[in-house]
């Protein structure tokens, strides 16, 4: 697998010669920078691939280049948005970009109630605390309708917990939920979150498996024609926020995603942490029965709790076997050249602990460059004892 690393432009605290240090041969950024639905142009795309490339590295994938709501309510002006959409994915195909990385999340995209969860080793993790999400859900934003999405016990234990938090803790788990995270798309207060939630009244799983399954009728003929692989992001965390439908969260909708449109260039990217954060997900038998379709990897994992619950464990550390996974791609890897195909699938690793000198000083959450450094380097020792056993 080629091993690679998430910058986030110019702005991202971690530097490309950082990136470089740490072993990584490709990038994963977007333009962050035009989030606003317009087509990004060739010149765009090349600009940017030519800064990371000076550096001595390699534009590996585009994650992401962002779903507006519009396309998936399939409401307002959302022709124009996935006419840029395609605009935006040609340009990244004829700039040499091999692979797109997107998600259909509604409204929120990866969610945590907190980004500094204290570790036994000293350092911090992101966090989803269930009790903490509920609460807010239900006597913070006050969602019409929450409390039927949840049972007696949970909203019971949710009060409690919320009851004995201070005003500036409640307000802190509010901007980790809405204030957006990195590589998100949006950031709302509490009355943009409400009625942008509004809008998804009535619509349901079926409802938006159907206007995904559209726009993939439209997309992955571009992604052919212009030799892009794209991969679809599971929900992250893969299960229903403020009572929201999420589509792309079990084995089944993964399963439902590949065959609605059944080419190579329609992929996953398989996350590891993502699908792992729900119990009847069996990640490194999901990794087994898709591998041909899996063209992006992110490697992270969990440890999660009972009550749903999950913090971002070392990479090696958490619920995923992650040895028997990186074998099931590896594996993967060696038919795929076997068949003749020569590109590795683009790995990274994904989040990372905040640790050492890197709490001193400014950095996105998850993407400290310590941590995931770290995580790196675990991973690259799995893969090349695999290797070298065969």
């Amino acid at each position: 697998m080629e091993q690679t690393w998430r910058w986030f432009g110019p702005d991202d605290p971690v530097p490309l010669s950082h990136v470089r240090q740490a072993g990584a041969t490709g990038i994963v950024t977007a333009l962050h920078h035009i989030y606003d639905g317009r087509a990004w142009t060739v010149e765009d795309v090349s600009e940017r691939r030519g800064m990371i490339e000076a550096a001595g590295l390699r534009w590996s994938v585009c994650e992401s280049i962002p779903v507006a709501t519009s396309i998936k309510l399939r409401t307002g002006p959302y022709r124009q948005y996935v006419d840029a959409w395609k605009d935006s994915l040609a340009a990244l195909g004829r700039a040499g970009i091999p692979t797109v990385c997107y998600n259909f999340m509604p409204v929120v995209d990866w969610t945590r109630t907190d980004l500094m969860y204290a570790m036994p080793h000293t350092g911090r993790a992101l966090r989803f605390d269930m009790l903490e999400f509920v609460g807010y859900d239900v006597f913070v934003l006050k969602r019409p309708g929450a409390e039927g999405d949840y049972p007696q016990a949970l909203l019971d234990r949710a009060r409690e917990v919320l009851t004995r938090k201070t005003d500036s803790e409640i307000a802190q788990i509010e901007t980790n939920i809405i204030a957006g995270l990195p590589g998100g798309e949006d950031s709302y207060t509490r009355d943009g979150i409400a009625r942008r939630i509004a809008e998804f009244d009535g619509v349901t799983p079926a409802d938006m498996r159907t206007n995904l399954m559209e726009f993939l009728r439209e997309v992955v003929p571009v992604a052919e024609e212009v030799g892009v692989k794209l991969g679809i992001h599971p929900d992250d965390p893969p299960f229903s926020l403020f009572g929201l439908p999420r589509i792309v969260s079990t084995a089944e909708d993964a399963a439902a995603i590949l065959a609605a449109v059944d080419r190579p260039a329609n992929g996953l990217t398989f996350c590891a942490g993502s699908y792992g954060s729900r119990p009847d997900n069996d990640v490194p038998a999901m990794a087994e029965r898709f591998a041909s379709r899996i063209n992006f990897v992110h490697l992270r994992n969990v440890a999660k709790d009972p009550d749903g619950s999950f913090t971002e464990s070392d990479h090696l550390g958490g619920d995923v076997d992650m040895v028997k996974l990186i074998g099931i791609l590896l594996r993967e890897e060696r038919r795929r050249a076997a068949a003749g195909e020569t590109a590795p699938v683009p790995m990274r690793p994904d989040h990372g602990h905040l640790m050492g000198f890197d709490g001193e000083r400014r950095s996105n959450p998850g993407y400290s460059y310590i941590g995931r450094l770290r995580g790196l380097a675990e991973l690259r020792g799995v893969m090349t004892t695999l290797e070298a056993v065969g």
